[in-house]
């Protein structure tokens, strides 16, 4: 991790679970982290939690990826204060399990799983991915996947959720074809977890005692994949919890 040192990374969807357990390792390892959050509240009172000495690495920002403006303004904001973006974590992401595709009035539960886990991730991925090429460096863009992105699992309500992660996985690969055609060594890697222990968890998975991971597992996860040397690239991990029957 030495060359990340110093470094900045932007973390989406920071506020809780993988997103905020993955802020408090990279500024463990030494980078300046970027917060960004609907609740940025959350992210700022995680200061407390660090040691003093590293409290002044990370910045929370207000931001709500379904919304343009809110992503542009956040990119500008780094740039202007920071200098760019090194690495982006795209963690923000919705999983609804209230509703099928075929029910009646779930318009609003389609759009906000699509906007936040398919256009949301497109629009940080290009905003990062530019402000890398304006500073002639190659970053590192992680996506958080899920399995459900390769496999769709039988799990009744959760509606567009599994399409929403298939999306991401051949936005990987889409991503890392442009990136090579650019002549770039930006690296892009997908991890996929398998169900984790967070605030977005159905109560169906714990009702069924369906094993499950911890949001630190997969933080350590990002660990890994940013320390492989410049002529390794990870594009795909699958973390799944022992015992699980998807």
């Amino acid at each position: 991790m030495d060359r990340w040192t110093g470094k900045v990374a932007v973390v989406t969807g920071a506020s809780s679970g993988i997103g905020l357990a993955a802020v408090k390792e990279l500024v463990k390892a030494g980078m300046i982290v970027v917060g960004l959050a609907r609740r940025a509240e959350r992210v700022e009172a995680l200061k407390s939690d660090l040691p003093e000495d590293s409290r002044d690495r990370l910045h929370a920002v207000k931001c709500d990826i379904t919304k343009e403006e809110d992503i542009l303004n956040s990119f500008k904001w780094i740039e202007d204060k920071l200098g760019g973006v090194d690495v982006l974590i795209n963690n923000a992401g919705v999983a609804v399990g209230e509703t099928n595709l075929i029910a009646a009035g779930n318009t609003e539960t389609i759009r906000k799983t699509l906007d936040t886990n398919v256009v949301g991730l497109v629009l940080c991925t290009r905003e990062a991915y530019q402000s890398m090429k304006k500073q002639s460096f190659d970053g590192h863009i992680v996506h958080i996947n899920s399995v459900a992105g390769h496999k769709v699992p039988p799990l009744p309500g959760y509606n567009i959720y599994s399409a929403s992660k298939f999306a991401v996985t051949a936005i990987t690969e889409t991503l890392r074809q442009e990136l090579r055609a650019e002549g770039t060594k930006i690296k892009v890697t997908s991890i996929s977890p398998g169900a984790v222990d967070t605030e977005l968890l159905s109560p169906q998975f714990k009702e069924a005692g369906i094993p499950t991971l911890e949001a630190g597992d997969i933080a350590d996860a990002i660990i890994y994949v940013l320390s492989t040397p410049p002529r390794v690239q990870v594009h795909e991990l699958t973390i799944k919890p022992v015992g699980e029957g998807f």
